[in-house]
């Protein structure tokens, strides 16, 4: 079985706390010894957050756009079992058995399926037969009969010839055998026979297509050079009359037999497309190819009682709307988070822990004095960091007692002065215009929020001056109504955050009536000022959601 991969990862669009807690926390769990676990990032990092990787020589975490289960996450590394096209029936039942399977892709010489078998189709076929016919009738070729028989081939006629034949069995006497065929057409029969001369002699001298000798017995001279006179292919098989019998009925080539409408799927899609298939369709099983189209695994019904060994931990989120594409599918082990609480449900109890704190970082922090481990200097950099990003080097509202003591030690783990070390920080993004677009500007730390009467969705950035956003803010807010359409939001906004003069500026696309009720002085056409408003989380989103829900 595979081992389980946790991944601690933060919301989509992820800011320095998401990122910074996910590796932190991820540190924790692995020293507290939880196997398997590494951080992962659910978007593109900002400046600020590369700014800080950088500085503190720590990788970035592994990028997760979607964790919903793969099909390769239930079906594992299996050895898929396959049968060539010109196997016989035979091979295929002997596979069926060896293997416990219920289900053979037929395989052409490069691996790529041409038709499934299904064991109990194939099942149903020989042994529940409707009319005698259908007990008679063989579709083979010489060559596969002398395969299934094990015999040895004491003349060969046409051998690969692919026909359909008639079996019988010469268990008569030599009149009766001669009124029985006197009707027939003996270049489409399979004779088995023993070493009855008087009916071997009538059987080669008719032509009759496939003679099958059982028992190892003699064939006389005269009667095996009139045979290859006649164009006879003769078989000497040591098996008995019944067990040939059964044996021949087994020498179609299984391409005959094989059901041609089949589904096919690739290990890396989903697993919601498998079952999606197996539960709309009346196929019991589906062929999962590589890239080349080559069978590497069937799939069942009975894989999607498996679990992906994907799980998650969730850090500085509790909502599945801000989550990483496909975290409602797999387990969620723990959340730890500063927010408000959102719509969540698991399907069994789970490790949840909220605080009201200024940051992520700060809550994991304490996690690390609670169980007593001592982060190293980079780890401790990294809790800092995220730490004085989501307080603003704590002079948002958000910040408490609790922050400013964390940080002064983590401060004092990491080397880094909290206020020097914060500056440094939103410096290094403070510049609208070194982002790759404007449209990055709004999305790199965008939002969406639910009121009774709409969804709207806030962007935040910080600035050292709004100098620079004055000018763009006519492009800005183009932008901006091109991502409230994109996304059908009521309200799209930009919470463009002045870290020096501890002000921030609103700018807003979308209904007038609903610009009109935000209740901020207003700058300009779309433009509020918000003075003392440096925290969306606590002090512009509750504002919203208090007066877009009275709506």
């Amino acid at each position: 079985m595979p081992q389980q991969r946790v991944y601690v990862i933060g919301h989509m669009n992820p800011d320095t706390d998401s990122v910074c807690s996910a590796i932190a926390y991820s540190r924790l769990r692995a020293a507290q010894g939880l196997h398997g676990v590494q951080p992962a990032r659910a978007g593109n990092i900002n400046r600020q957050t590369e700014f800080i990787l950088e500085e503190l020589a720590v990788p970035q975490p592994e990028l997760l756009l979607d964790v919903s289960p793969r099909i390769r996450d239930i079906i594992g590394e299996q050895q898929p079992v396959t049968i060539p096209t010109t196997a016989p029936l035979s091979r295929a039942l002997e596979l069926f058995h060896l293997h416990n399977v219920r289900i053979l892709p037929v395989v052409d010489d490069k691996r790529c399926p041409q038709g499934i078998l299904y064991l109990k189709k194939v099942s149903e076929r020989f042994l529940v037969p409707s009319q005698e016919k259908e007990l008679r009738r063989v579709s083979a070729s010489p060559r596969s009969i002398c395969q299934c028989l094990k015999a040895t081939a004491l003349n060969e006629v046409d051998f690969d010839e692919l026909e359909e034949l008639n079996l019988y069995v010469a268990a008569m006497s030599e009149p009766t055998f001669a009124e029985k065929m006197a009707d027939q057409d003996l270049r489409k029969m399979i004779l088995i026979a023993g070493d009855r001369i008087d009916i071997l002699r009538l059987a080669v001298e008719r032509a009759v297509r496939v003679l099958v000798v059982v028992a190892d017995l003699d064939i006389p001279p005269d009667i095996l050079e009139l045979g290859r006179k006649n164009d006879v292919t003769i078989l000497s098989t040591s098996f008995d009359s019944a067990t040939s019998t059964w044996l021949t009925r087994l020498a179609t080539p299984v391409e005959l037999l094989a059901e041609t409408e089949y589904i096919t799927l690739r290990r890396q899609d989903r697993v919601d497309e498998l079952r999606v298939s197996l539960t709309h369709s009346v196929v019991p099983g589906v062929v999962i190819v590589n890239d080349n189209g080559q069978v590497e695994a069937v799939a069942t019904k009975s894989h999607l009682l498996r679990t992906s060994d994907v799980k998650l931990i969730l850090v500085d989120h509790n909502e599945l709307s801000q989550a990483v594409a496909g975290a409602d599918k797999v387990e969620i082990l723990e959340v730890v988070d500063h927010h408000r609480l959102g719509s969540f449900q698991t399907d069994k109890p789970i490790r949840f822990i909220n605080q009201p704190v200024g940051s992520t970082c700060t809550l994991v922090a304490t996690l690390y004095q609670n169980a007593g481990i001592t982060p190293d200097p980079a780890t401790a950099g990294l809790m800092l960091s995220g730490l004085l990003s989501d307080t603003v080097v704590m002079k948002s509202p958000t910040t408490t007692e609790v922050d400013r003591d964390i940080a002064e030690w983590l401060g004092q783990l990491s080397g880094l002065d909290p206020q020097e070390y914060g500056r440094r920080i939103f410096a290094s993004s403070s510049a609208m215009s070194a982002y790759d677009s404007l449209e990055k500007v709004i999305t790199t730390d965008f939002k969406v929020f639910s009121a009774s009467s709409c969804q709207f969705g806030i962007g935040q950035v910080e600035v050292v001056s709004f100098h620079e956003f004055h000018g763009l803010k006519e492009e800005l807010s183009a932008e901006l109504e091109k991502l409230r359409e994109k996304r059908d939001l009521g309200m799209a906004g930009l919470l463009v955050t002045d870290i020096v003069a501890g002000n921030s500026e609103l700018l807003v696309a979308g209904d007038r009536q609903l610009a009109f009720m935000i209740g901020y002085p207003q700058l300009a056409d779309n433009l509020f000022e918000l003075r003392g408003v440096l925290s969306r989380k606590k002090q512009l989103i509750p504002h919203l959601l208090r007066v877009l829900g009275a709506a």
